[in-house]
């Protein structure tokens, strides 16, 4: 899962390319340092929501877009570790075979040392 900091960062420097914008005058305009901008931009830095809130305006970016941008970002970022998830559910149900107990919600792991199916 990535860092929320760095996908805000990625997120916010992908808007202001976009509009072509420096960061000196996305800085200016929010009122924040250039060098502080460019931290908060490559991830290293963690803005408060004021900061993210000044930023936003100055790239006339409502911060509910901002968010919804970020919640995207994030789920494509993490949408192959689903798929790997969901692939050894998969796997982990075609190997627990018929017999035994079955688990309250049908969820099985094998363990190495023991032949049979044990409760997650």
């Amino acid at each position: 899962m990535p860092l929320l900091r760095r996908v805000i960062g990625a997120v916010l420097r992908r808007i202001r390319l976009g509009q072509g914008r420096t960061l000196r005058e996305v800085a200016a305009a929010a009122g924040v340092s250039l060098p502080y901008l460019s931290e908060v931009e490559r991830g290293t830095k963690e803005a408060s929501s004021e900061v993210l809130a000044a930023i936003c305006r100055a790239l006339g970016l409502p911060m509910p877009d901002l968010l919804d941008e970020v919640r995207r970002e994030m789920l494509r970022e993490a949408a192959p570790t689903t798929k790997h998830a969901s692939k050894m559910i998969t796997r982990l149900a075609a190997n627990r075979g018929g017999g035994g107990p079955r688990c309250s919600v049908g969820r099985w792991a094998r363990c190495a040392s023991v032949a049979q199916p044990v409760r997650l």
